[in-house]
């Protein structure tokens, strides 16, 4: 994380900030439309936030150190954002079926308790 509490970056600090030049940071938005940042419709100038550098460096990384294909870094950030939605659905759903158990419990913790008594003999 970057300590100068700014906001949004331009370009060139973005280049900077992730070793490449100003041309490749405008390839990898073509190239990868879940990293795209603000841009200004009057003036054209990108705005890019601090999720928007990570995301970058991230591209980066599969695709400079861990030697994927470009094809292959995003399939791979596509899987990973359907995997991310599916564990939020399954979550909301643990979650629904915890609080149901939950009031079920409650419910049966208002009913009378029955005195232990021994059954007589028939």
């Amino acid at each position: 994380m970057n300590g100068s509490g700014k906001l949004y970056y331009g370009i060139k600090e973005v280049a900077d900030m992730v070793g490449i030049n100003m041309s490749k940071v405008r390839y990898y938005e073509k190239k990868f439309p879940s990293f795209s940042p603000k841009v200004n419709p009057d003036s054209g100038e990108r705005s890019y936030t601090l999720a928007n550098i990570d995301h970058l460096r991230e591209i980066l990384d599969l695709v400079d150190n861990q030697g994927m294909t470009l094809q292959g870094a995003q399939k791979y950030l596509e899987n990973r954002n359907v995997r991310r939605r599916e564990n939020a659905r399954v979550t909301a759903k643990l979650v629904e079926i915890k609080d149901f158990l939950q009031q079920l419990r409650d419910s049966l913790d208002e009913l009378p308790q029955a005195e232990a008594q021994p059954a007589e003999p028939s």
